[in-house]
């Protein structure tokens, strides 16, 4: 016989409460305006849950999560759809899109955003009063998914990762409840929240420290894909003697187009060197000088500029698009792993990737945060990639010699890496984290996206 559609289990009662008890919009498959609520950032999944709350407060979300756990329905959020793992289906779904309020206290260097809220947001408000919050490489990133997942940008050697700076964060678990959670109030959670993504509950609301960053010197460099062995080779050797106040990393890019290198053919490899600087432009020059010469430089915009404009240092794509995202994490870049990188995707690889990047760690990236969280500290370079779709993973497995056996949650999108979040920590702390799982969330109602529990337990 064939299994009917879980949404069904939603009687038209459940769904009349619901409306009368949330501010925002309630949605099933059949309504106008489901497709819509649904779009995310990255296309390579679409969710198909059995009924969408478009949630604008902190009681809408509550809401939402006990009509799920009522009807044993789990419960997901989407805030940009940036990180999409399996897609949700017969699902209660979060969206928090709506809910992007952002106030800085400039005194006490603290922003507190709500759940939808972008890194964009974030940036400008905090760049008012002189201050920069630890964002990722693209402004239209969601704050609180980027966070929850570890938070690796380009201050990242300098201050460490976003998790490091959160000071409290707002919740609601499983059972329907609000709770504040801080380093005080329940160290466990505290703890799990900042890097364990979104398996404890969905977070309403973070408040998380500034640093006092105005400017950088920063930018990229960029060289023909021909001279791809010279400059990753001189960068290798480069990134062994930085301060920390320079966060860099080196992407192999074949993308429709590249404005910032007029001229250069629509998918033709290109290398592209980042460029995060806090010190002096004298001394950027200076640091700089031994990659400036290590190729034909076809663009360099790298320069002063405020941290307002630091989303030009990566240029990310700020349209909707398919993709998988994999990666891993190394434990060194040395020649071997240089000259496996260049035949897996290098000139004449018949790679078809539209970027492969490899960030330098070390620094605050390497040292444990003030208050401790569940973020993975081991490994000296992240080694990510963006697929087409149906592409299989190809570059990452010629390079699995140098990795640690770890991987960076926040660098996976796709279904095929939903089952990944245990490849994301150390036996030890995957332990721990599923103890305060089973504590708050014993029934895994939070088991979409890349879940530490995919099925209910």
């Amino acid at each position: 016989m064939a299994r009917q559609p879980q949404h069904s289990v939603i009687q038209d009662s459940a769904v009349d409460r619901l409306v009368t008890e949330v501010k925002g919009e309630v949605f099933l498959p059949d309504d106008p305006g489901y497709e819509a609520e649904l779009d995310g950032f990255n296309r390579i999944g679409r969710h198909r849950p059995a009924l969408v709350v478009g949630a604008v407060t902190a009681e809408d979300v509550a809401a939402a999560v006990r009509l799920g756990a009522e009807l044993g329905l789990p419960v997901g959020v989407q805030a940009t759809g940036h990180g999409i793992a399996a897609p949700a289906e017969d699902a209660v779904l979060v969206t928090t899109h709506r809910m992007i309020a952002v106030a800085v206290d400039p005194i006490a260097r603290i922003a507190r955003v709500e759940a939808g809220a972008r890194w964009h947001q974030v940036i400008a408000t905090a760049a008012y009063h002189g201050l920069a919050p630890l964002n990722g490489s693209s402004h239209l990133v969601g704050v609180v998914g980027y966070t929850l997942g570890g938070g690796l940008g380009p201050l990242g050697r300098q201050y460490g990762y976003a998790a490091d700076h959160v000071t409290r964060v707002h919740l609601v678990t499983a059972d329907g409840q609000h709770r504040t959670v801080t380093r005080d109030t329940d160290a466990e959670l505290f703890w799990a929240l900042r890097g364990g993504k979104g398996n404890f509950g969905i977070v309403t609301a973070l408040e998380f420290g500034l640093v006092p960053v105005a400017r950088l010197y920063g930018g990229g460099l960029y060289f023909p894909g021909t001279e791809a062995a010279a400059v990753l080779d001189t960068w290798r050797t480069w990134t062994a003697g930085l301060p920390e106040t320079l966060t860099s990393s080196v992407a192999l890019l074949r993308l429709p187009g590249l404005h910032q290198v007029p001229g250069h053919p629509a998918g033709e490899l290109a290398v592209h060197v980042r460029i995060a600087f806090t010190g002096t432009r004298e001394d950027g020059e200076e640091l700089l000088r031994p990659l400036r010469e290590a190729g034909t430089l076809l663009a360099d915009t790298v320069g002063e500029m405020p941290y307002s404009a630091v989303a030009e240092i990566h240029q990310d794509p700020t349209e909707p698009l398919p993709y998988h995202e994999r990666n891993i994490v190394l434990r060194e870049f040395d020649e071997g792993a240089l000259d496996a990188l260049l035949a897996a995707a290098g000139p004449g690889s018949g790679c078809t990737d539209p970027m492969v990047e490899v960030r330098h760690l070390g620094g605050a990236l390497s040292r444990p945060a003030a208050v401790p969280n569940a973020v993975g500290r081991d490994g000296a370079f992240t080694l990510s990639t963006l697929s087409l779709p149906g592409s299989p993973d190809v570059v990452l497995g010629r390079l699995a010699g140098w990795s640690t056996g770890r991987r960076y949650l926040n660098f996976l999108a796709g279904a095929d890496t939903a089952r990944s979040a245990e490849d994301c920590f150390d036996r030890a702390a995957f332990a721990r984290l599923l103890q305060v799982k089973k504590r708050y969330d014993p029934h895994n109602v939070f088991r979409l996206g890349h879940a530490l529990l995919p099925e209910p337990s």
